[in-house]
């Protein structure tokens, strides 16, 4: 399977899944494409650039600066400044904790050595306070291996992990844009349920990887740190509920194309040498299922819009409505059921019978 994976990305390197992508990909389990390019690591974000639909959302490389430069003052000094968030937030009675940098033993270890690590803080003494920094989880997505680096692992007093998220979003006057806040929530949920199962995995009690999520962030305009806890229990189980609906990526790889591919291999001056419409036409063997709600979410979005508007798809009215309407997919369709110059196939005779009965409504309004 990995061997095809390779195929479809191409002769360019992998791009790793971060939790962000994870909790978009889980917001829509159906989408064959997403599932499909994540798998194979494809740049969603340089695919869509190079067809001509980049997405309407993403960070500027200040903003990029500026948490880099936050998240530096929150970890200096073996996360000084850390620590004292945690003792005003838990009440954490200790003056000192352990600091481990867990990519200072290179990137192939990792993974393995965060292992190790968490499988010692489990098995040792609930006086222990320690902090681990760039820590290495790995998640299944549909058969497929994800690996994910939350900002700080800290295990603390009364043998508990909290994942602790740096975000440079400000708080005012104890406020934060609620948007930004659920972005991080969800964000969040995949590192708690990472955690959760490698606790799982080596035999220890899921259930110590606390559902409270220690969301740092600058509070007023200064950068200043200041920390709240954020209760992830709801994204934890729609996370749990979308990525178990999720097709298996080996069986997505069955009903596609022989010889289909995404490559973006680029030319001496780095642009891809393959052009725009050959990768649209690739893009569009794979099916989509885009809803309203990928447009914040998945770099894809604008490309998929303007498919599902070509094809006059009832996916442009949103999830809620395309799942009441059932087996119609078409706009064409459901206003031909609707105004009875077109007579329902096999199981679509209740869909029919509502859409004939809204369409009376409306003319009688109208009317």
């Amino acid at each position: 399977m990995n061997g095809r994976l390779d195929e479809l990305r191409g002769p360019v390197p992998s791009h790793p899944h971060d939790a962000r992508a994870i909790a978009a990909l889980a917001a829509n389990p159906g989408c064959a494409r997403r599932a499909l390019l994540d798998a194979a690591g494809v740049d969603k974000d340089r695919t869509a650039r190079h067809v001509g639909f980049p997405a309407p959302f993403g960070q500027s490389q200040f903003a990029i600066t500026r948490g880099n430069v936050f998240e530096a003052l929150v970890k200096e000094n073996g996360c000084a400044e850390l620590l004292r968030l945690l003792r005003e937030l838990l009440g954490l009675p200790v003056s000192e904790v352990g600091y481990q940098d867990v990519e200072n033993v290179g990137a192939h270890l990792r993974h393995s050595h965060t292992r190790a690590l968490i499988d010692r803080a489990a098995r040792e003494s609930e006086e222990t306070a320690v902090f681990y920094d760039h820590p290495l989880f790995s998640l299944e997505i549909a058969g497929h291996t994800s690996y994910l680096e939350p900002d700080v692992v800290a295990f603390q007093l009364g043998g508990r992990f909290h994942i602790v998220e740096i975000k440079s979003f400000g708080v005012i006057d104890g406020q934060a844009e609620p948007q930004k806040v659920a972005g991080a929530a969800r964000q969040a949920a995949v590192y708690v349920l990472a955690l959760r199962t490698l606790l799982a995995e080596l035999g220890h009690d899921p259930e110590r990887v606390s559902h409270d999520v220690v969301l740092v962030c600058p509070e007023n305009f200064a950068n200043r740190p200041t920390a709240t806890l954020v209760d992830v229990r709801k994204q934890l189980a729609v996370l749990r509920r979308q990525l178990a609906r999720m097709t298996r990526v080996d069986r997505l790889l069955e009903g596609i194309p022989e010889g289909l591919t995404f490559d973006l291999a680029p030319d001496r001056d780095g642009v891809p040498t393959r052009s725009a419409q050959e990768l649209a036409e690739a893009l569009c063997q794979v099916p989509a299922r885009y809803a309203p709600d990928c447009l914040s979410t998945c770099d894809m979005c604008m490309f998929c819009r303007d498919e599902a508007r070509g094809n006059g798809s009832t996916d442009l009215l949103g999830r809620q409505v395309r799942d009441e309407l059932g087996g119609v997919s078409g706009m064409a369709e459901a206003l031909g059921l609707a105004e009875g110059t077109l007579e329902p196939a096999e199981g679509q005779e209740e869909v029919a019978r509502l859409l004939r009965t809204a369409n009376l409504l409306r003319e009688e309004c109208l009317r």
